[in-house]
């Protein structure tokens, strides 16, 4: 995977490109034109896999497959583009049909996720031209459901966790656009705005018909934190319900890894250890090690920058220590194409290090 700015014409595509709505827009195998670039950096899609025989055996898992995840997309943005185009429509309730169908989207994704229940948590990186609250929606509701899986939750209660996740955000569609899409910082007024989408979620959800209302309230306290510092109640410890308290870690960690317009994503280590610096304060501790353990921060097949200044490509996880994978380095310390690749485990190469994911065109 690489950011769109080092693609050029002639690479091949690796992987399908997804509508806001779950159409396939460009096909695995299509061979990249300078037009075709420019259509989808102006789309807003910033990263690309592409097919490359430096990385030839790396097999990119697929969490869901290509139906479960145009089901889901377009579910998702039809249920919330119609609560943003009818804001009022919180007044009179959802359609009877919508509980109906979020719970037949979970029931696919969940299928999906069970399949491979022992693997490690590869985050994901759904490559669609897409609103980011829909696809910060399901991503949050994919890990969520996986560390719900990792933890020994049955179907029912996978169901109603995935189905909390999937509509935490559900209030935002209540939020003014100017607000919610803000390119700067929010101002405090904004902010406590913004801070409405919780009790907004909930006042949706609770009288849903075929939601629960333990998924309404994970819309209300994904943003309460078991030392009562969080919004909008301050609820304290076993006052917040559990899967709200995973929903607050997934929801935490996707939005300090993804790149806004006024804010540097993270680096998946640093937003772990930033998770870790409210271990038992913000966030429950058992819970955190469990997400530590069980997520793979640096996804097969992802670049990276090395403080070498080398560029590489992660081949393989290391499971015990998850921050430090094994790596394909593709170039030298100026950015010049090797022409043997070669595979580094930074579990035994203490010096080197991942200072950058997915790194724009290296200065030469």
């Amino acid at each position: 995977m690489m950011p769109i700015s080092m693609c050029s014409p002639g690479m091949v595509l690796g992987k399908k490109i997804f509508s806001d709505d779950g159409i396939v827009l460009l096909a695995e195998g299509v061979e990249l034109t300078n037009s075709l670039i420019r259509k989808l950096a102006e789309n807003g899609i910033r990263y690309l896999y592409i097919q490359d025989p430096r990385t030839e055996g790396i097999e990119v898992p697929e969490l869901l497959d290509e139906e479960t995840q145009r089901q889901a997309l377009s579910t998702i943005r039809s249920v919330f583009r119609d609560l943003i185009d009818q804001p009022g429509r919180r007044q009179s309730g959802m359609y009877p049909y919508v509980g109906r169908n979020l719970r037949n989207v979970m029931h696919m994704v969940l299928d999906d996720l069970q399949r491979n229940r022992d693997a490690m948590i590869m985050l994901m990186n759904l490559h669609t031209v897409d609103h980011y609250l829909y696809m910060h929606s399901l991503n949050v509701c994919v890990y969520a459901t996986l560390l719900g899986i990792a933890n020994g939750y049955n179907k029912e209660e996978l169901l109603t966790l995935g189905l909390g996740a999937l509509l935490h955000d559900i209030g935002k569609t209540q939020i003014s656009m100017q607000v919610l899409m803000k390119p700067g910082k929010l101002t405090p007024e904004e902010f406590e705005e913004m801070k409405r989408h919780t009790e907004l979620g909930y006042y949706l959800l609770k009288d849903e018909p075929n939601i629960s209302l333990i998924a309404a309230h994970c819309a209300f306290q994904h943003h309460e934190r078991i030392n009562g510092s969080g919004y909008p109640r301050g609820l304290k410890g076993d006052e917040i319900h559990e899967y709200a308290k995973w929903i607050g870690i997934v929801d935490s960690y996707d939005a300090m890894t993804t790149h806004r317009a006024y804010k540097e994503a993270m680096l998946p280590h640093q937003a772990v250890e930033s998770l870790y610096s409210g271990s038992g304060i913000l966030y429950d501790t058992q819970m955190l090690s469990l997400f530590r353990d069980k997520v793979a921060i640096y996804p097969l097949g992802i670049t990276v920058q090395l403080n070498t200044g080398q560029l590489a490509v992660v081949v393989d996880i290391n499971a015990l220590s998850v921050h430090r994978p094994i790596v394909r380095v593709i170039t030298d310390e100026a950015g010049n194409e090797l022409k043997a690749p070669y595979d580094i485990d930074l579990s035994k190469q203490l010096s080197i290090m991942i200072t950058k994911v997915n790194p724009g065109p290296m200065a030469k």
